[in-house]
């Protein structure tokens, strides 16, 4: 039973994966402080709302979960991304208690600790927060976070603005928790950051130590050290710098999962250009063919928008070329949306918002076309799948190519004996547009 003398702290956490990070570190600071974390607004002496600030939709997201813990509760702190829109905020919401920005983790316990004061002595020999922290993940997977913000200047984007320049962690530090994941039975991990191919970059690649061993701040380096730990190691938000081609072998080696997350963002130079991408006139086809060649396994998953300012119908159909002969195997997509700050609002010729929704529906139906094909090419294929739950009709899982959220699915019927975080061969028996049907493979 739940001490009333104890503090308890609600939480919503928007966003993204880097968003749900800050989200852990600070419920794994308020737990160590002794603080309680209930699931609903009754319950809770205070809410903390972690927000998502990218573009409008987001905002308005935010504004509303900011709203209804004011209803529902009336003791509300914002942090997060949004944070830095303190009086967009007050404007809508005056009566919030705080306002602090992202990776402020120290203002948001202390303003927990300002509103709601421990009453209760605490024991941090007794009161146990497990070695891996709070995490908001399912036990089987987690996300590491390896650096914080970017030195990139695309147009559409204001990550800069609210998170800073490219501030790499330290490799030593960066493995300790990666092993202390590992130990609590976590069998996935997702590395994620802004750009986790430039991690290194700002302390120029300086070497850490890790169990006595030297780890250079590189993302080559630190791919080779968490082969080591005996668990599927994914790569999100990777730029396509040449150095990337270096992580291919360790895919084909099996050392990390054959999956690349990579922003291209467009297949036209020249829309490229004014979105001021990084690595824009790389030959990416030309690689992506390389990649494949040295690790035919490799699935890769990109993002896209579609109607940036000035897009052109020929520049649209460069697009879809462009993804028609790279065969990218997962794709998202998103109408451009204009952002406050953002350099894009600048530029010339809007695209019409009909016009962005038809070249979303068309690009959909292309990628669409494309995931269906490779996928029907697994059918008859034996893969590794990690259980990530059990319905009633059976086990659902994921490949290698897929991660958790954003990616297919593996449907293993009436495979009930499983558990989450299990890790089999299934032969793939079916396939749609985004999942797979497989049946276990059982030894003799």
């Amino acid at each position: 039973m739940t001490d009333a003398k104890t503090g308890r702290v609600g939480f919503v956490s928007l966003g993204c994966p880097k968003a749900l990070v800050d989200s852990e570190r600070i419920l794994t600071q308020l737990r160590t402080d002794g603080y309680d974390v209930v699931g609903d607004y009754e319950a809770a002496d205070i809410v903390v709302v972690n927000t998502c600030g990218f573009i409008d939709s987001a905002k308005a997201e935010s504004l509303d979960a900011i709203g209804e813990a004011i209803a529902e509760n009336g003791k509300v702190i914002v942090t997060g991304c949004m944070g830095v829109e303190e009086d967009t905020i007050r404007a809508e919401h005056p009566n919030v208690l705080a306002v602090t920005g992202p990776q402020q983790y120290e203002q948001v316990v202390g303003a927990v600790h300002k509103y709601v004061p421990q009453a209760k002595s605490h024991d941090p020999f007794t009161d146990l927060v497990p070695p891996q922290g709070v995490k908001l993940t399912p036990r089987h997977y987690a996300y590491l976070k390896i650096s914080e913000g970017c030195n990139h200047k695309c147009s559409f984007c204001i990550i800069p603005s609210m998170r800073g320049k490219l501030v790499s962690r330290d490799a030593g530090d960066v493995m300790n928790e990666a092993e202390r994941l590992a130990k609590s039975g976590v069998r996935e991990i997702l590395v994620i950051s802004q750009d986790t191919s430039a991690y290194g970059v700002d302390v120029k690649y300086k070497t850490g130590f890790w169990g006595g061993k030297p780890v250079k701040t590189k993302m080559l380096d630190l791919c080779e050290a968490l082969s080591s730990l005996g668990v599927w190691t994914r790569l999100h938000y990777v730029y396509p710098y040449p150095h990337v081609d270096e992580v291919i072998p360790l895919m084909a080696e099996g050392k990390i999962l054959p999956y690349l997350d990579i922003p291209f963002q467009h297949g036209s130079p020249s829309v490229l250009k004014r979105m001021k991408r990084p690595a824009f006139a790389e030959n990416t086809l030309e690689r992506i063919r390389r990649w494949r060649e040295i690790c035919p396994e490799l699935t890769i998953r990109s993002t896209f928008i579609v109607g940036f300012p000035g897009e052109t119908e020929a520049e649209f159909q460069e697009l879809l070329d462009w993804l028609e002969e790279a065969q990218i195997d997962r794709v998202g997509c998103f109408e451009y949306s204009a952002v406050d700050g953002a350099d894009a609002n600048e530029l010339a010729d809007p695209v019409p918002d009909d016009v962005k929704k038809d070249r979303w529906n068309r690009f959909m139906e292309v990628a669409q076309r494309i995931s269906a094909e490779r996928l029907q090419a697994k059918v008859g294929s034996t893969q590794l799948v990690i259980i990530d739950e059990i319905s009633a009709e059976g086990a659902i899982g994921r490949t290698a190519g897929d991660a958790p959220e954003i990616d297919g699915k593996v449907h293993i019927a009436e495979a009930f004996d499983l558990n989450p975080g299990d890790i089999i061969e299934a032969t793939v028996t079916a396939a749609d547009e985004y999942d797979l049907f497989a049946t276990p493979v059982y030894s003799d």
